[in-house]
């Protein structure tokens, strides 16, 4: 009996130094576990640290090369920083994914960059411009378009440049397209084009209020503008386009 006494608690004692080499082999995994989880995080902190710098820095260019097209459009007083709030109120209640998609603002931003390569003579002209030179003129959709094809963190916003004068009966520039074959993005920005344009006062004409600018643009459903984007854009409250307006100056 004793030696069945000693092997049982040898076999015992046995039992109890592999648990315990096994609690402190899982102890040391949970804390590689842990390192790989720290590191991990740290990783993640430093790539959204750059992501966040990168998107900073394209803001940046964008709102520079802006800048640079208004500097010689100095009458229309931020017009672009205007179109870009306004277009992206009407983007929200539309659906149009703004958040994951800054490229979006960055079209509503540089719609006029092919501007820079129009004349004084016709940019700055009181008068209607003669036949020649309005088509000139629209040379600017496709202008900003070749200025911007070769930038890849623009992506849409190319689109957006390119058809902001597409009309929904297709009877825009400058590729004649129509409903949905324009990009939504487009639609969208050519809503809070107009009504910048409206509700402004230019060389020509005196501002509209807000109520008469927004009949203008509603009658213009299913002609010049998208139903859908004309109904979502009458959702927005006057206060809202009124705060932009104020605060954009």
């Amino acid at each position: 009996m004793p030696d069945a006494r000693r092997a049982l608690e040898e076999e015992i004692a046995g039992l109890r130094r592999q648990v315990e080499e096994q609690r402190v082999a899982a102890e040391a995994q949970q804390r590689q576990l842990e390192r790989y989880a720290a590191d991990l995080r740290e990783t993640f902190k430093a790539e959204r640290s750059r992501a966040q710098a990168l998107s900073r820095s394209y803001m940046d260019t964008v709102r520079a090369l802006s800048n640079a097209v208004e500097a010689r459009d100095a009458y229309t007083g931020k017009h672009a920083e205007r179109v870009a709030a306004y277009g992206l109120e009407i983007a929200q209640v539309v659906g149009l994914s703004v958040a994951g998609h800054p490229e979006i603002e960055f079209g509503f931003l540089l719609h006029d960059v092919g501007k820079v390569a129009i004349p004084d003579a016709i940019l700055y002209k009181p008068e209607p411009l003669s036949d020649d030179e309005r088509r000139l003129m629209e040379r600017h959709t496709v202008i900003g378009w070749e200025i911007l094809r070769d930038i890849d963190f623009l992506g849409e916003a190319k689109q957006v440049v390119r058809s902001h004068h597409e009309r929904w009966d297709g009877e825009g520039y400058p590729d004649g397209l129509a409903r949905e074959q324009i990009p939504l993005a487009a639609r969208v920005f050519s809503v809070a084009d107009t009504l910048d344009a409206l509700t402004t006062t230019r060389p020509y004409r005196l501002a509209s209020p807000l109520g008469e600018g927004r009949k203008i643009i509603s009658g213009a459903a299913g002609g010049q503008f998208d139903p859908a984007v004309v109904e979502a854009f009458g959702r927005i409250p006057d206060a809202t386009l009124e705060t932009i307006r104020r605060e954009v100056g």
